[in-house]
């Protein structure tokens, strides 16, 4: 079933490329990041199984695994809880990675809590190839008369085995890598165990042997082994300490090309907020309905709702996610209250949908497989635009033939519009 690529622009999501109408004059159309909101009309409309390999759009920033078009495997049911999608679509990519790669994935694939991924991988896409697990020790941390650890809000460490042989240089690197703008770490304070049983800090000043002792303890290191540790606010650490694992694995050659570790996160949040807007916001998508449990929350504890979504992940890469929707108007209508959304603005946005809801929507959900991930693990590259015929640059350019570039003003004309000057 294809649903339709000139749309309606709504604000939520990353940015919309947006299409100017030449009948229609100051309108717009906007082209789709993902077929979310049609797919549910289908399903409301009695088409029970849907599935589309369908091209999406998004005007955001580009890395290695992202371009502003890309495709997906789009898939949706009715009549479904998430135990049903997990089931179906496991068995999907089971089936996939035999076919292609002859590698037999491990059945079922193991489920992980958003918030436990956090803490252990500093990632919503844990790579579990490599151990290294992240302790966090705030508590201990904020014992120490030391500001950089006195004044963070979390102190996370992870040992690297036999990490102790780095020298100044190598560690020096380390620091570099995690004060990137990208990362944002602040600093690392590292803890060496030498062969002799000592342990030598880089912060040994403020840091006593007793102290270093128990920590070490904790993180079961042995001799050869090298403990760091970094400070600051807790999702952005937790975020650095997580690619700075990555790092030490890809530099000690841990991660294995041929090597598949699967994984289900589940129980995302809902809802996360944005300080500088002052506003929730939805970390999926408005239509992404909350765990059961959670569903007396929306007026009186938003921040806490667990998300009724799931995101399959292999190898420290999302191959695809999706969730259980919203069916009912009602608990619609309060998940756009939190979002900030008038009755007059949700109605102005999405009220083909809340209007199809009238009807009677069935409980339905859905998933979404990114192809060109797909391809690029099969074929054992980091980068989707290996797998796109034409694919754009990291400014997001095609170079052969010259796009984006200027139009003629005649055209500019036909589409009423006038070009500022920056």
């Amino acid at each position: 079933m294809e649903t339709p690529f000139l749309i309606k622009s709504t604000p939520e999501g990353a940015r919309d490329f947006v299409v100017p109408s030449r009948i229609h004059e100051g309108e717009f159309y906007a082209l789709p990041q993902s077929p979310q909101t049609f797919k549910q009309l289908l399903m409301v409309a009695g088409m029970d199984r849907y599935y589309q390999i369908v091209r999406c759009f998004r005007d955001e920033d580009l890395r290695a695994d992202r371009q502003p078009e890309f495709t997906q495997i789009d898939c949706e049911l009715s009549f479904v809880d998430r135990e049903d999608i997990l089931d179906v679509f496991e068995g999907f990519i089971l089936h996939l990675f035999k076919r292609v790669l002859g590698k037999e994935l491990p059945s079922p694939i193991p489920r992980m809590p958003y918030a436990e991924a956090m803490a252990k991988y500093g990632s919503d896409k844990p790579d579990l190839r490599v151990g290294m697990l992240i302790s966090e020790i705030t508590p201990e941390a904020q014992q120490v008369d030391f500001a950089p650890f006195k004044e963070s809000e979390y102190v996370g460490a992870i040992c690297v085995p036999g990490g102790a042989k780095y020298t100044r240089k190598q560690l020096d690197a380390l620091v570099d890598y995690i004060k990137r703008p990208q990362i944002g770490g602040t600093g690392i304070i590292n803890i060496k165990v030498q062969e002799d049983g000592a342990l030598k800090s880089s912060a040994d000043k403020f840091l006593n042997d007793e102290w270093k002792q128990a920590l070490a303890s904790k993180l079961e290191a042995s001799k050869g082994d090298l403990i760091l540790i970094m400070a600051g606010p807790k999702e952005k650490t937790q975020n650095a300490i997580g690619k700075l694992r990555l790092e030490v694995a890809q530099q000690e050659n841990w991660l294995k090309p041929d090597e598949f570790k699967p994984l289900w996160v589940v129980d995302f949040p809902l809802f996360e907020w944005n300080e500088e807007d002052e506003r929730y916001y939805a970390m999926h998508h408005p239509f992404t309905s909350a765990n059961p449990d959670d569903l007396d929350k929306y007026e009186t504890d938003p921040g806490s709702m667990r998300a009724n979504a799931y995101d399959l992940v292999v190898n420290g890469t999302e191959l695809g996610g999706g969730s259980i929707r919203i069916h009912d108007r009602e608990i619609q209508s309060r998940m756009f209250d939190v979002l900030g959304f008038t009755k007059e603005e949700a109605e102005e946005q999405f009220g083909f949908l809340m209007n199809a809801f009238r009807y009677g929507a069935p409980p339905h959900g859905g998933i979404a497989f990114g192809f060109d991930r797909l391809c690029s693990i099969f074929g054992g590259s980091p980068s989707i635009r290996d797998y796109i015929a034409f694919p754009k640059n990291n400014a997001g350019r095609d170079i052969m033939i010259d796009s984006p570039s200027p139009v003629a003003p005649e055209q500019l004309d036909e589409l009423h519009l006038r070009l500022k000057k920056q």
